[in-house]
């Protein structure tokens, strides 16, 4: 006798078959949502229908992250504010030293009838990118030529300089950093007073500190700043510290390598200065530009004279010369130029100048035409 269950408990299709039909369908709806993004809207309800259910589930989480993000800022700006208020004290008295100097500078510099040297200005910028060129060292900042920002205008933070405004556009600018191969500063040692000048490297991790002698007194944990004698940078902005130096006998310069004070790729917010050139102009350059604008204009005045005038006004003063001298000779005193002159003039010259006036005053004038009439 067969066996089969009970109506109760009939089960519909095998197993294999329910299988088979599902893989089929979700086979099919997978490929319809990823052509055709048919359960898009099905995947939006659900989503909103299960987001309470989501905020929910993570309320334990959020409430230990908030306590612990709390406790951590606490603390945070507690040092901050401590931080803070010792640096301010600490700015506090400069400030005061700074004040007192600047009134002894200009009392120094009255007394010494020494032009006084220009406020700096600065305009607050940020940086937005970064130039798409990996080989240089470049920064785009958020400010251009409608907020007065200068071509070569020093830019800097609370640390040092950081590099310098290479092109200006109208509401952006390009900053070459410090540590770029092309960048050049003049600076000097804070302990000596040895001037020179700071290139960056290809690597843009060091800086070459150049045109040092190796007699120089250089040591490692020197700090550079600028000397101000271009006219743009600022005297005594901080700019790097000497790390190493190497003296060899075979070469008349040391190489001086130093690392940037300011952090030349971890700043953000920075500061352009304004420069105001004050300096008088060099000597040679003034007589070479006056010397080559005074050709100029005598090239342009000087024009050639027709030929044939030029002739006869050299036969008609040679004649008058010449019938002139002797009574000249003989009632005025020759002058020392005229004497040299003189003694300068060939005697065959002179003797056939004399000829020629004395045939041109014998000779007889032609009758006129009404006389022959």
């Amino acid at each position: 006798m067969e066996y089969s269950p009970p109506p109760l408990f009939k089960q519909g299709p095998s197993a294999l078959a329910r299988l088979i039909f599902f893989v089929v369908l979700a086979i099919a709806l997978l490929v319809s949502d990823a052509r055709f993004s048919t359960l898009e809207i099905v995947r939006g309800m659900l989503g909103a229908g299960l987001y309470p259910l989501q905020r929910a589930a993570l309320v334990p989480r959020d409430i230990f992250m908030g306590a612990a993000d709390l406790a951590v800022t606490s603390a945070t700006l507690r040092g901050e504010n401590k931080t803070l208020a010792d640096k301010n004290l600490e700015l506090s008295v400069k400030a005061g030293d700074a004040a007192q100097l600047a009134t002894e500078n200009a009392h120094l510099r009255a007394l010494l009838n020494l032009q006084s040297r220009a406020t700096t200005d600065e305009t607050p910028a940020e940086i937005q990118y970064d130039t798409r060129d990996p080989f240089t060292q470049k920064v785009v900042i958020g400010k251009g030529s409608q907020q007065n920002i200068q071509d070569g205008a020093p830019v800097v933070t609370e640390d040092g300089v950081i590099g310098q405004v290479t092109r200006v556009f109208p509401l952006q600018s390009e900053v070459t950093l410090l540590t770029d191969k092309d960048q050049a500063v003049p600076v000097q040692i804070a302990r000596t007073g040895l001037r020179s000048v700071i290139y960056g490297t290809p690597k843009g991790d060091t800086l070459d500190l150049r045109f040092v002698p190796i007699s120089a007194d250089v040591q490692a944990g020197d700090e550079l700043v600028t000397s101000g004698l271009d006219g743009i940078y600022p005297p005594g902005l901080p700019v790097a510290k000497v790390l190493r130096v190497d003296k060899q006998a075979d070469t008349a310069f040391a190489r001086v390598v130093c690392v940037p004070i300011a952090a030349v790729r971890g700043a953000r917010q920075l500061l352009v200065l304004h420069y105001n050139l004050n300096q008088p102009p060099n000597p040679i350059e003034v007589e070479a530009a006056a010397a080559a604008r005074d050709a100029k204009e005598n090239k342009g005045k000087k024009k050639p004279a027709p030929k044939a005038a030029v002739a006869a006004g050299a036969s008609g003063a040679s004649a008058a010369a010449g019938a002139s001298a002797p009574a000249l000779a003989a009632t005025v005193p020759a002058k020392p130029s005229e004497a040299s002159a003189a003694k300068a003039t060939p005697p065959k010259a002179a003797s056939g100048a004399a000829a020629k006036s004395s045939k041109k005053a014998h000779a007889p004038k032609p009758a006129s035409s009404g006389a022959a009439r």
